[in-house]
């Protein structure tokens, strides 16, 4: 018989959000692979567990593929786990999916915590449509470039963040999306100093400037039907100061999603004037 793999959710901070049948796999896994093995070992013992367990990150990961496949094919059973939540989400684990669904193994999950999603419920912005960026760029430039890409999308936006960088960030989004867009953070989910607090852009700015601890998700609001011109203008202005109207057209069409001759006609006219 051939082995399968089970993608096991962890808590982000309460350990009672650990499902029973996550327990299970972890328990009846030949092996386990985590991100950190010491975190991972630590876990198992709160919840009176035990476990093989083998170092699963960025860095390993693609050169482990052949050995869980072999592993799978000898019909043993293994389970993945990130430090905290759900596997793949901002963390390891797609090579190896991807390899072996490709191979043809079973795969499956037993779901639970993901930061997104319980900071999108308890935030109080629209949650029927939203985006999920992941961590925060952390230059400059490639932190606007992210921004602008999302600026007029018309769902919740959520990221990751480092709580060192919020000023950064915090102004980042002032100048791409305006002061005025609504937007929530989440800090410490599921912990004893849970914080979910909604406001303003500007709001925010101005209240979160002391440093802050813990981890911290970030979702700004969907940008107004009506900003959507104001948008396609503002990121026009930018990149005509350094491009022809064509390549300024191309680049906001791609960002925004409007059509490029619709973006190149708006482009001649700020140029004109």
């Amino acid at each position: 018989m051939s082995g399968s793999l089970i993608l096991v959710a962890t808590p982000i901070g309460n350990l009672g959000d650990m499902s029973l049948r996550g327990q299970e796999a972890l328990t009846t896994a030949d092996l386990v692979l985590c991100e950190d093995t010491r975190k991972t070992a630590k876990l198992l013992t709160l919840l009176g567990l035990k476990a093989p367990l083998k170092r699963c990150d960025d860095h390993v990961e693609s050169r482990l593929v052949d050995e869980v496949l072999t592993r799978l094919a000898a019909g043993q059973t293994l389970a993945l786990v990130s430090d905290a939540g759900t596997p793949l989400i901002s963390d390891p684990g797609y090579r190896l999916v991807r390899a072996v669904r490709a191979a043809g193994f079973a795969i499956t999950a037993t779901p639970g915590p993901a930061a997104p999603i319980l900071a999108l419920i308890l935030s109080g912005l629209p949650s029927d449509r939203f985006f999920f960026g992941g961590f925060v760029p952390t230059k400059t430039r490639a932190r606007l470039a992210a921004f602008q890409e999302i600026a007029s999308l018309r769902a919740t936006s959520i990221f990751f963040d480092n709580p060192k960088r919020l000023p950064a960030t915090l102004e980042a989004a002032e100048q791409v999306f305006s002061g005025e867009r609504p937007m929530a953070f989440a800090r410490e989910l599921t912990k004893q100093f849970e914080e979910v607090r909604q406001g303003t852009i500007a709001e925010f700015r101005q209240e979160l400037s002391h440093p802050m601890k813990g981890e911290l998700v970030l979702l700004f609001g969907p940008a107004p039907a009506q900003d959507l011109r104001g948008s396609i203008d503002a990121l026009l202005t930018k990149a005509l100061a350094t491009q022809s109207a064509a390549s300024a057209a191309k680049e906001v069409s791609r960002l925004t999603g409007r059509p490029k001759s619709e973006v190149y006609a708006r482009a001649l006219q700020l140029k004109g004037s």
